[in-house]
């Protein structure tokens, strides 16, 4: 079965790969993407991904990857760490939340209470439904960044 993502670097690609291995002052990932791609220019030596993958010790499906991203977005983000769409964790306070929790905790403490607490701030946001649930601890994080 033929290749799906057929590498074919034109000169100046080819040059800046060349330059990039030969000064060897990029990471070492990526100086070992460019001697990858080098490789498996269709136009050049055109190693299989299993010969790539053995000479520079990754697996064949990264080759693969590799491959596939310099075909749809270029040479640069062949070469650059794939970055992921979305962080891991969804942030608990949109800008919305961080302003509400921001202006009570300026505000009037509750009945009571001579000034509010981490744990009462996080209550009252639950309390309000700004939130679903929230710690005391993101409650500080937030209250820190705004100093």
């Amino acid at each position: 079965m033929g290749k799906k993502y057929i590498v074919r670097l034109g000169e100046e690609e080819r040059k800046v790969l060349k330059g990039l291995v030969s000064k060897g002052r990029a990471s070492a990932q990526k100086i070992r993407r460019a001697q990858t791609l080098l490789n498996i220019d269709a136009e050049g030596p055109n190693w299989t991904d299993r010969q790539a993958a053995e000479a520079f010790g990754m697996r064949r499906n990264t080759v693969a990857e590799i491959r596939q991203r310099f075909v749809e977005e270029g040479l640069e983000r062949a070469l650059d760490r794939r970055q992921p769409d979305e962080p891991p964790r969804r942030r608990t306070l949109d800008g919305a939340g961080e302003a509400r929790l921001i202006a009570m905790a300026c505000g009037e403490p509750p009945e009571g209470r001579a000034r509010w607490t981490l744990r009462l701030l996080a209550g009252q946001l639950v309390e309000l439904a700004v939130v679903d649930g929230i710690s005391h601890e993101t409650v500080r994080r937030t209250l820190k960044k705004t100093n």
